[in-house]
């Protein structure tokens, strides 16, 4: 399996959490009150899994490989999904700091909780395509297969050294929780494993 094969079937994850994080707007706001165990369970997915484990991998790895390969880190698609990144941060930011207000009752955060969340679901969901039909074809003609393989052993350190073995199937399992509870599919097809080989 390659990497890019590896991130975008993280990215099909990613898109289930998104869903269910548009429908725990949906039912804060026609509840009036944010479910905090809700939103705190996709904020900690998107901050672990999405973030710190996928884009951790893209960045110091794929990303870094690029830009060591001649791309610039500041313009082009690198530094466009780079940005996108500092971006989704911003808006996760915005969720958290709204969480315990919101999930009191305040129509004011509940409707900055929203605004973050559904400019976050917005930015994701294009970032995602951007990423599988432009950047990663790009990757795969850039790196030969021996970049490829150590960008694999690279990706399997970071399962199992900065994660922590186990960590990858504990939060597919959250997810496919939350998506259980907001009645979002979670695709049998997406594999149960990170394909670290580890």
């Amino acid at each position: 399996m390659n990497i890019t094969t590896i991130l975008s079937n993280e990215h099909r994850v990613i898109e289930v959490v998104l869903l269910c994080l548009g429908k725990v707007v949906d039912e804060a706001k026609r509840l009036k009150k944010l479910n905090k165990k809700s939103a705190e369970t996709a904020i900690d997915i998107i901050k672990t899994f999405a973030d710190k484990c996928h884009h951790g991998k893209e960045e110091n790895h794929l990303f870094a490989k690029m830009i060591n390969k001649g791309m610039s880190s500041e313009f082009g698609p690198v530094g466009q999904m780079l940005s996108e990144h500092r971006q989704g941060r911003e808006y996760v930011r915005g969720m958290s700091e709204n969480l315990d207000s919101a999930s009191n009752g305040d129509m004011e955060a509940i409707n900055l909780f929203a605004e973050n969340a559904l400019g976050y679901v917005q930015l994701l969901q294009a970032h995602i395509h951007k990423e599988d039909t432009i950047l990663f074809p790009m990757a795969d003609k850039m790196l030969n297969e021996e970049e490829q393989k150590n960008l694999l052993n690279e990706f399997h350190h970071v399962e199992s050294d900065h994660m922590g073995d186990g960590t990858h199937e504990a939060y597919l399992d959250k997810v496919k929780k939350l998506a259980e509870q907001y009645h979002v599919e979670f695709s049998l097809a997406i594999p149960t494993s990170c394909g670290c080989n580890h």
